[in-house]
Order: C-alpha cells, then sequence, then structure tokens
C-alpha cells in the first residue's frame, strides 16, 4: 500500500470558480511540471474534494484541492547517529546549525560521516520516511544555517525563491586587510582554475557572481570582520571574490594572502592552521622559484601567518538565512551565533585592538 506525506491543501475561493483542476494546481499552488507528472501516477496525488479527478475538470467556489507526495526514504545513505543542531523543523522543513569540518552529502571516497547520514538517521529513531535534500550547501569547513526540504514540493518551491533572488543569504567572515570601500559589490564572473580544477577563479569567462559585503568591524594589524550577501550560488564564491580584492579569508589554506605565494628566503616554512607548509611561488608546470621578501613584508606575513594558524578553517559562518515557507508561506528568519572558534578569534582580535 502506498503511503503519503500530510497533504497540501488549497481552497477555491469565488474569484476562480470555473477554473480547470491543471490551472489551480499551477497557477495557484505552483505545482511544477515535473511534480505533477509524479502526482498524477498514483492514486491519491492529486484529489478534489477526497475524489481523484482528471485535472481538465473544471473546479467551483469552495472545492478543497489536495495533493499528496509518496513518502521517500535516501536508501543510498547509511543512517549513522551523528549529532546536528537543530534550528526548525516542521513537516515540510528542516534547518540545521551546520558544524565546521563536516560535509553536507556524502561524495565519491566520503561515504560516512556526513550532515546526511546524521539526518537520515535521526529521521529513522522518530520513525519518519524522508529523503534527504538538501536545498543548498556549504563547503565542508563552513558553517552555519543550513534547510533541507522534507519533500520535492517544498524544494522545488525554496528553489526557485534562490532563483528567483528572494532568499536573504548572509555570512559573516573574517578576512586579512580592510576592503578599500566600507561596503560594496563585489561583481566578478567564476570559473574552475584550468590549472588546479578544485579551485575557483574569477575569470571574464565565467559565470555571473555577485557579492554585497559590509565591513562590521576593523582591526589593528590589517584585518576585519565582514557581512556578506550572496545574490549568486557559485562554488567557493565568498572565499574566490573576497581574495579578488586583496582581501582573503583569515585560515583559508587554499585561497591565501598573495604575500605566501611570494614567500621567505630559499627553504622558508610558514605556519598555517597549525602546521607549517612552504611558502614558495608556485608557477605554471609546477616549478618554484624563491622570492625575498622586504623587512616589512617578512613582518606583515608573520602576523597573517599568526592569524591563519590560530583557527583551523576559513573563519566563514552562514549566519542569517530568510526565505518564504513553501506551504504556509509565512516569512522565516533563521540565525546561528558565530561558533566558538570564530568567537575565540573575534575575541583575539578585538583584545589586540585594545593593547595598541
Amino acid at each position: 500500500m502506498t503511503s503519503y506525506y500530510p497533504p497540501i491543501t488549497y481552497r477555491v475561493p469565488p474569484s476562480e470558480d470555473g477554473w480547470l483542476l491543471k490551472t489551480i494546481l499551477q497557477k495557484r499552488m505552483d505545482v511544477s511540471r515535473k511534480l505533477l507528472s509524479r502526482l498524477k501516477m498514483t492514486d491519491l496525488g492529486i484529489t478534489l474534494n477526497g475524489e481523484r479527478v482528471y485535472i481538465s475538470v473544471k473546479v467551483s467556489s469552495g472545492d478543497q484541492v489536495q495533493i499528496r507526495m509518496e513518502e521517500e526514504t535516501s536508501e543510498d545513505i547509511l543512517p549513522q547517529a551523528i549529532p546536528f543542531e537543530i534550528l526548525y523543523e516542521d513537516g515540510h522543513l528542516l534547518v540545521v546549525n551546520k558544524a565546521a569540518g563536516i560535509i553536507v552529502h556524502p561524495t565519491n571516497g566520503h561515504y560516512t560521516e556526513t550532515l546526511a547520514n546524521g539526518v537520515v538517521h535521526y529521521w529513522a529513531e522518530k520513525g519518519e520516511r524522508v529523503r534527504f535534500r538538501p536545498v543548498h550547501r556549504l563547503d565542508q569547513e563552513t558553517s552555519g544555517v543550513l534547510v533541507i526540504a522534507k519533500n520535492p514540493y517544498s524544494h522545488q518551491h525554496i528553489s526557485e525563491q534562490m532563483i528567483a533572488g528572494t532568499v536573504d543569504k548572509r555570512y559573516a567572515a573574517f578576512v586579512h586587510g580592510v576592503p578599500a570601500v566600507p561596503s560594496g559589490d563585489i561583481d566578478g564572473p567564476i570559473d574552475r582554475d584550468p590549472l588546479e580544477p578544485h579551485r575557483r577563479i574569477v575569470t571574464p569567462d565565467g559565470y555571473p557572481s555577485l557579492t554585497r559585503y559590509e565591513v562590521k568591524e576593523v582591526y589593528p594589524r590589517a584585518a576585519s570582520r565582514v557581512e556578506l550577501k550572496l545574490e549568486s550560488g557559485r562554488t567557493h564564491q565568498i572565499r574566490v571574490h573576497m581574495s579578488s580584492i586583496g582581501c582573503p579569508l583569515i585560515g583559508d589554506g587554499m585561497y591565501r594572502h598573495p604575500l605566501y605565494a611570494r614567500g621567505q628566503a630559499a627553504g622558508g616554512l610558514v605556519p598555517l592552521g597549525g602546521g607549517e607548509r612552504e611558502a614558495g611561488l608556485v608557477l605554471p608546470g609546477g616549478e618554484s622559484k624563491e622570492a625575498e621578501l622586504s623587512p616589512v613584508e617578512a613582518a606583515q606575513l608573520a602576523e597573517i601567518a599568526e592569524l591563519d594558524a590560530s583557527i583551523p578553517r576559513q573563519a566563514l559562518h552562514a549566519v542569517r538565512l530568510s526565505f518564504r515557507h513553501p506551504v504556509t508561506h509565512a516569512d522565516l528568519v533563521f540565525e546561528a551565533p558565530l561558533p566558538p572558534d570564530m568567537a575565540l578569534l573575534q575575541a583575539k582580535l578585538r583584545e589586540t585592538a585594545a593593547r595598541e
């Protein structure tokens, strides 16, 4: 016997008397063509006043239109008891505060210890049959608010809001340097680095990408806290954009401060993220070239390296997410305070500021 999620209901108002059921489903309930096709294949997928009907019938004022989606599970995801923080949950959504260091979804070579494994286990313990559907992603080392849809309808609606630009995604970051102006837009197309495909770069031939930023706090020794708003969702977008304006994220081992590329004298090592890594200039073809730094640059690099070593990942946190609920249409706002490692970094920067 087919099991369904609770129905989503629409009551036909007098102004829509005589409309086709198909029109109600597409124009008022915003059911996508793909989902509509799936609903038509099940006995209770689409009902009018409790009865299964063709979508070509006309509706009357006061009629009750309901859609029901089949229950699903993520059979390819191994349930694991991995703790995570829940900010909100109902029959349609799960909003979590993702910890740094955890991957959202299993990938090749990394099938366990992900947020998906933990969420699937959590739902199984509750007796819920739900497929894991993250509406968006956060990098492994980025923490903060993440929304997961519990059915295809919710996933479709929030995804459409993101495409329309009505989802407000805000991030907090600590960066090296201070942007030239207190607030502004970084409008730079992003694509893969042809020399290192796992990296992204700003390039004229890339995909349109826009990040809005505002400086919230400035610290001595050229560091600042910024708030960022994403208007697009490219991989590594914030990290690439901030690096492109000379303000890379503190602790970011991939998009580092340009002084690292110049390196220290022959064989010099610069501490970063708790370990030592070579700081030679890497040229196309993999050759390295020593690049001496002036005393001023050497002192600056030492301060940069000290800050990078004070946090084991890029200092980036999804602090706020707001969107419209796909079913109730209520405006939802979710916030997550700075995690302990970023709070400690902020305290260190403020302590340094107080001494100077």
